[in-house]
């Protein structure tokens, strides 16, 4: 312990009164350039200091089939004016997402594309098959169940299958081009990017494989490559290096590992051939980051198998294990495919599981990133729309609603509100995640950085010329100072503290600790735990404290045992004060809604940054 207290520097609480104000208002003259882009120029803030940009990363529309069958007929142009703030028609209400988001993608499954044209277009061939207007007409959540399982679940779990009136990949086509015209239409640089993307959907024995593929710019293939075409990720792969030989651009993110019932990070691939250096390079070549938080659940850690962290019972749909067989086991968690990623790299010279982090809904009712707990109106259409479906229904024999949640937010580090820079940012790992709140972190390791600062700019600044940020590999000489900053979301409460986790392989064996490096109202102890804090939500309003806790906290910490000759990971997780859960707010405003006594009804909302690896030479 007292190795620990050499170690550990100096912690800074920041309080609101000093010079650091919550909108990281600096000195560093940030410019507005001309930005051209298909003729029009566009006046774009460039920041080489970086800004958080929060979007959405994961969102279905009515042109994904399963959002249509259950009830959803946004469209992707739908999507992103709800994204910009304007107001549509949600589960047939008006609705408006609370504050607007920087940036945001549509990723409709490409298996379903061309059924979903022939159901959004009444002169589309198949219109008005038989099975087109069973999912169109559904008139009940139960009926829709049933052409849901039968049109969609069992063709995923099936392989290469559609319904009767599919038209063929021409009909695939026409859908990705009009997803693409509306991903064109509301692409406002500097304003509000949209960047061009889908989901491959691939489900072997109703494992979630699913990926997220991103495109930089315009020059896109005629139609994404589906899990119809081919349900392993090295078939994606492959045609994503295609797709590189003709100059497209392009990354996918994996889904909540939650669901990949020990699939994701696997020791053996699809194909049954043991993980290889050259699967290993392919792999961490595209596939950038993981979606740490959804609506189906926090993906990070869960209590079954981390029972030492204090803050691992958090969203972690524990009813997933009733359906399909996706029961727990420790292999399908993020904090584990990092280390096991650390694993590969001694054992191949190559970290197949080098993933930054990302949030998303995987919202199926066109709603982007709808994320705040007392704004939240379902997921999933008929499933979720009410209080009352919220608290007793199942979500299509996949979970309960009651254990499905708002979703998370992505944050970007980016130099502009661009498709370029967003994109760069995300590809790079300089990204985070969040439970739903914007609160912002920043995360470097170097070496001669100050116990404090005159300013946020001066701070980001030594954070970039004397180390790397998030997403990079640390590879001084000397023993790692870590920069870790956070401050809270404007609309929330305040910060409880920041911790540090670290992952890594001692004599062949898989470890990972935790250390708190910060904590507000002095609570952080010299043997390195932290004084509980007592700040209770109002069950009776939902109102959450306002005095207690950190606006801001920063700190810059050494690791006491720290070995350059290990291959290591650290990350930040940042955990706010309590707030109410949508539960809780379905029950105030709804007075003959209960949940069932099990669920929470008050949430410690969290953000994550990406990792900084340590990575010796051998």
């Amino acid at each position: 312990m007292k190795a620990y207290l050499q170690f550990f520097l100096l912690l800074l609480i920041l309080a609101s009164c000093n010079n650091k104000p919550n909108k990281q208002e600096t000195t560093n003259p940030e410019q507005e350039e001309g930005y051209m882009y298909k003729g029009t120029v566009y006046n774009v803030v460039e920041n080489e200091l970086k800004e958080a940009y929060f979007g959405e990363q994961h969102l279905h529309t009515a042109a994904s089939m399963d959002a249509f069958i259950a009830g959803t007929r946004l469209t992707p142009d739908d999507a992103y004016r709800f994204a910009q703030g304007e107001e549509v028609r949600v589960n047939g209400k008006p609705h408006k997402i609370h504050r607007a988001l920087d940036w945001a993608a549509v990723t409709d499954h490409a298996e379903f594309l061309g059924e979903a044209y022939s159901l959004l277009n009444p002169e589309a061939p198949g219109h008005n098959s038989e099975a087109a207007k069973a999912m169109r007409d559904s008139p009940d959540l139960k009926t829709a169940l049933t052409v849901y399982k039968k049109y969609v679940l069992d063709a995923l779990a099936g392989g290469n299958a559609h319904p009767d009136f599919w038209q063929g990949y021409e009909a695939v086509k026409s859908q990705w081009q009009k997803n693409i015209e509306a991903t064109e239409k509301n692409y406002k640089p500097g304003t509000f990017t949209t960047i061009h993307a889908y989901e491959w959907s691939s489900a072997p024995n109703t494992a979630n494989l699913h990926r997220n593929v991103f495109f930089r710019d315009t020059n896109l293939p005629d139609m994404p490559f589906s899990a119809n075409e081919g349900p392993s990720p090295q078939e994606l792969w492959d045609w994503m290096i295609a797709q590189e030989k003709n100059g497209v651009k392009v990354f996918c993110n994996p889904h909540n590992p939650n669901e990949s019932k020990g699939m994701l990070f696997p020791e053996v691939a699809m194909n049954n051939k043991p993980i290889d250096k050259a699967y290993a390079e392919t792999r961490q070549h595209f596939e950038r980051n993981l979606e740490m938080m959804q609506t189906k659940g926090n993906s990070e850690v869960v209590p079954d198998f981390w029972p030492n962290d204090e803050f691992a019972d958090f969203e972690n749909a524990v009813s997933l294990q009733k359906y399909n067989g996706r029961i727990f086991e420790k292999h399908n968690f993020v904090r584990y495919g990092l280390t096991r990623g650390v694993k590969y790299k001694e054992e191949l010279g190559v970290n197949p599981f080098k993933y930054g982090f990302v949030g998303g809904t995987d919202s199926h009712n066109g709603v982007m990133s709808n994320v705040e707990e007392f704004n939240y109106v379902g997921h999933h259409g008929m499933a979720d729309e009410t209080a009352l479906d919220r608290s007793r229904n199942e979500q299509d024999g996949e979970m309960y609603n009651r254990d499905m949640n708002p979703g998370g937010l992505t944050g970007v580090w980016a130099t502009s509100n661009t498709r370029e820079a967003i994109w760069d940012g995300m590809h790079n790992r300089e990204s985070f995640a969040t439970s739903g709140p914007r609160i912002k972190v920043r995360f470097f390791a170097g070496n001669g950085y100050q116990s404090s600062y005159d300013s946020y700019e001066e701070m980001v600044k030594d954070g970039y010329a004397k180390g790397v940020p998030m997403g990079q590999n640390y590879g001084g000489s000397e023993t790692p100072e870590f920069l870790v900053w956070a401050i809270k979301d404007p609309i929330a409460p305040n910060l409880d503290r920041i911790q540090i986790i670290k992952g890594w392989v001692e004599n062949g064996e898989m470890k990972d600790t935790i250390y708190n490096v910060a904590a507000s109202e002095n609570r952080l102890k010299p043997d390195g735990t932290v004084i509980p804090i007592d700040a209770p939500v109002n069950m009776k309003t939902g109102e959450f404290n306002k005095e207690k806790g950190a606006p801001e906290l920063m700190a810059v910490w050494k690791d006491p045992e720290y070995n350059p000759d290990q291959n290591a990971y650290y990350y930040v997780r940042v955990i706010q004060l309590p707030t109410a859960r949508y539960s809780l707010w379905d029950e105030i405003r709804n007075p003959d809604v209960h949940y069932p006594d099990d669920t929470k009804r008050v949430i410690q909302e969290r953000a994550w940054a990406s990792p900084i690896w340590i990575e010796p030479a051998k």
